[in-house]
């Protein structure tokens, strides 16, 4: 194997291929990037047997093959290259990698040991890039981060003839996002529960792509799903488990709602939450024309502070955990958020409030978006 390439389409290559490698693989080989030269193409791509990362670039090869090396290492060396175009050989068991005046040799491993990378022919359907990575943003952070309980650590897409919705929780909260879909084969509802973490990334790396074709894959052999943008492809295994029913969670219609502008409430909330213990919440007293923080922190230290706010129907109090409403306010990517309240039978434990965006202070909340946060007991 020989090859001349574009360092920084090289360099680019690798990164995104070595990106998803687990940091403790369970074998060595899994630590791997895999490249494989043949025609005018040169693909880099990496397998762990549950994610999987491939792409395909333009190089001069003189002698097609394939070679396996160090992923990480391999990475590392194509981000600090200086400014030339690289060539790449295989030499009997070692990988030379000539760029300018700099030069590294690296031991390959077992090539024929390798696993298969995965292929998937089929689309389900697509959806435009930058669309797709905004809903991501906005659903994935509110997936829990606890192992325990595989199932919710994911995001659940759902999937139907023009339409994919995308939902997450971690108990406390719940957000979902619904995005325009097109359907590439007979037009049955699909679903896939996704490990967070892939899907974040995907939503990163395929932005600015244009389209992201995505592939999901039922059969006796294997389930999995895999995200396409340009010349690069991620695939994944699917989560194994019933996703908890959270959707019947959203109210049908909200008349008690307060309309904030998004970036006063958030700044508020860094403000006066400053005197909070972790893990402590903050109360939100709803009237008229005013919203009312109030933290009371360790030592008597103590915030208060009021932002306007436009209140539909009764007033409210909650008791919301900072961080929590912070994500939620800031997924709304828009002017103004309309916070939602909902009751329970007990007087002294409010339900859930529903997070939704809204354009101004008059227009109908944006439903495309929602965020469903559960409020703590208040303290009286």
């Amino acid at each position: 194997m020989r090859f001349t390439v574009n360092r920084d389409v090289f360099s680019d290559a690798v990164s995104f291929a070595v990106k998803l490698l687990p940091p403790r693989p369970t074998q060595p080989l899994l630590s791997g990037a895999l490249i494989e030269a043949d025609g005018d193409q040169l693909t880099v791509s990496s397998f762990d047997y549950e994610v999987s990362a491939r792409t395909s670039i333009t190089a001069v090869v003189a002698e097609a093959g394939r070679a396996l090396v160090s992923g990480r290492l391999l990475g590392e060396i194509a981000q600090r290259l200086p400014h030339s175009d690289v060539e790449v050989s295989l030499l009997e068991s070692r990988v030379e990698v000539r760029c300018g005046s700099a030069s590294f040799s690296l031991p390959a491993m077992p090539v024929e040991e390798y696993p298969q990378v995965p292929r998937v022919d089929s689309v389900s359907g697509s959806m435009p890039a930058d669309v797709f990575s905004e809903a991501v943003s906005q659903v994935s952070l509110a997936a829990s981060k606890d192992d325990v309980t595989p199932v919710i650590t994911g995001v659940q897409f759902e999937i139907d003839s023009n339409s994919v919705t995308l939902t997450a929780t971690d108990r406390y909260r719940v957000a979902t996002r619904s995005i325009d879909w097109e359907h590439r084969d007979s037009g049955d509802a699909l679903t896939a529960l996704v490990p967070s973490k892939i899907v974040t990334e995907v939503g990163k790396t395929f932005s600015g792509v244009g389209e992201v074709q995505v592939s999901i894959v039922k059969d006796a052999d294997r389930e999995l799903i895999a995200f396409t943008g340009g010349t690069k492809t991620v695939t994944s295994l699917l989560i194994k488990g019933n996703y908890p029913p959270v959707g019947r969670l959203f109210p049908e219609s909200i008349e008690n709602y307060a309309v904030i502008c998004t970036s006063e409430l958030i700044e508020a909330v860094g403000r006066v939450g400053l005197v909070l213990e972790r893990e402590a919440a903050l109360r939100f007293s709803f009237a008229e024309g005013t919203v009312t923080l109030e933290a009371a922190g360790t030592e008597s230290a103590q915030a208060v502070e009021t932002v306007d706010a436009h209140l539909v129907g009764e007033e409210m109090v909650v008791s919301l955990k900072p961080q929590f409403l912070l994500d939620g306010l800031r997924s709304t990517h828009s002017e103004f958020a309309r916070i939602g309240f909902t009751r329970t039978d007990n007087p002294g434990k409010p339900g859930p409030v529903l997070i939704t965006s809204q354009r101004s202070k008059d227009d109908a909340d944006e439903k495309s978006f929602r965020y469903l946060l559960q409020p703590n007991l208040l303290l009286r």
